[in-house]
């Protein structure tokens, strides 16, 4: 069985003549994308592994990343909208208590009084801090990702509860 696969941001643009690539990282923080790392991208019914040429290189919000095999701006410019992920052991291990996001898309969100709130759809990065986006049926709600809001992350169960502000899911 194959190893899974953690999407870790998506092609932006290209960037020069030589085939370099602009990832819009999902987490900004990540340290996965190292030389001789191998990246799968996809893009639709298109799909390539790579090998990363040098470290990604931090540039404004986004990574400049070379890629082995790519050498032209015109190999590069197919994977504009490509999505790029690693190979689940290539993560960093974590402290107790911590999660990647992809672990917790698709868990049952429940208020501490124990009614169904939704599923989570995605997690958002921001400035302030990861943000749940959480959707039950045409509904979309979002909860910041703060211990002050989720009382706990039940991954044998699937499911997180949390304790939002009066008022905060009727927005």
């Amino acid at each position: 069985m194959a190893e899974p696969l953690v999407p870790l941001g998506e092609i932006a643009t290209t960037h020069g003549l030589d085939g370099r690539l602009k990832l819009n990282p999902f987490n900004a923080d990540s340290t996965a994308l190292v030389a001789g790392c191998v990246v799968h991208l996809d893009l639709g019914d298109v799909h390539g592994e790579f090998e990363l040429a040098s470290d990604a290189r931090p540039m404004k919000n986004q990574f400049l990343i070379k890629l082995r095999g790519i050498e032209r701006i015109d190999d590069a410019q197919r994977w504009v909208g490509a999505t790029l992920s690693v190979a689940e052991s290539v993560l960093d291990p974590l402290e107790p208590g911590q999660y990647y996001h992809y672990q917790v898309i698709g868990f049952e969100v429940l208020h501490k009084d124990g009614s169904h709130i939704g599923t989570i759809e995605s997690l958002l990065a921001t400035a302030g801090g990861d943000i749940l986006v959480i959707k039950e049926g045409d509904k979309e709600y979002m909860i910041p990702a703060v211990k002050e809001m989720v009382e706990k992350v039940d991954f044998e169960r699937r499911q997180v509860i949390v304790d939002p502000p009066e008022g905060l899911l009727d927005l």
